[in-house]
This record gives structure tokens, C-alpha cells and sequence, in this order.
């Protein structure tokens, strides 16, 4: 009896999605796949499809900054397993996607079988990251309470600070939102209890120090 998946692949580079595709489809020929170049995409194909088995995705996308992506899915869709797929392939960042509640970890870097095993292993309820990898050390309690503090966001909160990230501007974000103003002030300052920050710069540059800034900061 073969057993029939149904996976995205959240990458805005053809060729690496053509490389993951390849890769998935040798391992579970019967598996039907999606594509989302961006994180629009992957938030529509999520929200008009049942039943995904996993989500294959890259960090950095449009519509993403550093782990945010990750954190949306995992508040919005906790039954949903992400697989992280990064150039990103520092221990540190390693250990903060696991800790931000991702199935897996798979360098880009990593050959088509090394990507089967690791899909192969996170669809049959494992979790994997790269056995060549130590983390066990490196983190640090500031970073380990940061990304705990990170982790209570709601979904909402964490589009509303991917948007602070931008610069963007309350009216903007209640625009983008389709929600009120006062509704944003309401995560803005829920945003900053939660994160034990002051202001909406201390805010961002918090997260972006989870990833050693790849969190774009705001100006201004």
C-alpha cells in the first residue's frame, strides 16, 4: 500500500523548488505538490487546501523577515509540520528554527538524497536536522528568553511586527490588515508587554537579534 502526502514547497527560487520537487517526487511518487513563490502564496494555498502534510520552507522570501515566517505557521497552523529549507546553515540558526517549533532543518547546500531522508524522516512523525551540525551549545539565556517571549506572539501579532520590521507606519498596517487603527495600537502594545520592550524600534531590533539582524530593522 503506498501512502499518498500532500507537501508545499515555499521557495521564491524556481530552481531550488524544481530541486526539492525532484527530490520528493522520487522518494513518494503518488505525492501531490504545491508551489508558493511567496509568503501570499503559501498563506492562500494553506488556507484553500486541507490536509497538508508539510511544509517545505525557505526563510527568506518575499513577505518574510528572518524567522517570522516560521513563527506565523506555527501560531496559525500548529498541526502543520514545517521543514525549514535555508542557505542559512549556522548552529545558531539551526537551533533557533527547532526551538521556534520546526520539524526539520535541511541546508541548501544538501545533496537531492540527503533531502529525501530528511522528509522521509519528519513524514514519518521524527523530527531532523543536519547530523554534522552540533547543537547542543552556543545559546545563550538571553537568546533562549527572547525566543521563548517571541514564541507567544499570536498570528496577527507576528504580521503585525513583520510589518514594523518594514517601517511601516500604524495607518499602513491597519490598511494592509484591513483592521482598524486602534486595533493595531491594541498589538503594538501587546506586542512590546510581551517582548518586555519599550518602543516599536526596541521591538524589532529584539528579533532581529535572534538572527543575528537578518530581521531587517526599521528606521525612524
Amino acid at each position: 500500500m503506498t501512502t499518498s502526502f500532500r507537501l508545499i514547497i515555499a521557495d521564491d527560487h524556481p530552481l531550488f523548488r524544481g530541486a526539492l520537487r525532484e527530490a520528493v517526487t522520487r522518494q513518494f511518487p503518488t505525492v501531490e505538490l504545491f508551489e508558493a513563490g511567496g509568503f501570499e502564496d503559501l498563506q492562500g494555498l494553506l488556507e484553500r487546501e486541507s490536509d497538508i502534510d508539510l511544509v517545505l520552507l525557505d526563510l527568506s522570501m518575499p513577505g518574510v523577515r528572518g524567522f517570522s515566517g516560521l513563527m506565523y505557521l506555527r501560531a496559525q497552523y500548529p498541526g502543520v509540520p514545517v521543514v525549514v529549507v535555508s542557505a542559512h546553515e549556522e548552529a545558531g540558526v539551526i537551533r533557533s528554527c527547532m526551538e521556534f517549533g520546526a520539524s526539520g532543518f535541511i541546508p541548501k547546500t544538501a545533496p537531492v538524497d540527503t533531502m529525501r531522508v530528511a522528509v522521509a524522516a519528519v513524514l514519518e512523525g521524527r523530527t531532523w536536522t543536519p547530523p554534522d551540525i552540533d547543537l547542543s551549545g552556543g545559546a545563550d539565556k538571553e537568546g533562549q528568553a527572547l525566543v521563548a517571549r517571541l514564541a507567544t506572539l499570536t498570528p496577527q501579532q507576528v504580521r503585525v511586527l513583520m510589518m514594523l520590521s518594514e517601517g511601516l507606519l500604524n495607518k499602513q498596517i491597519a490598511y494592509e490588515l484591513g483592521v482598524s487603527e486602534a486595533t493595531v495600537k491594541a498589538h503594538v502594545s501587546a506586542i512590546l508587554q510581551k517582548l518586555g520592550v519599550e518602543s516599536r524600534t526596541q521591538a524589532v531590533i529584539a528579533a532581529a537579534k535572534i538572527e543575528g539582524g537578518n530581521w531587517a530593522q526599521a528606521t525612524g
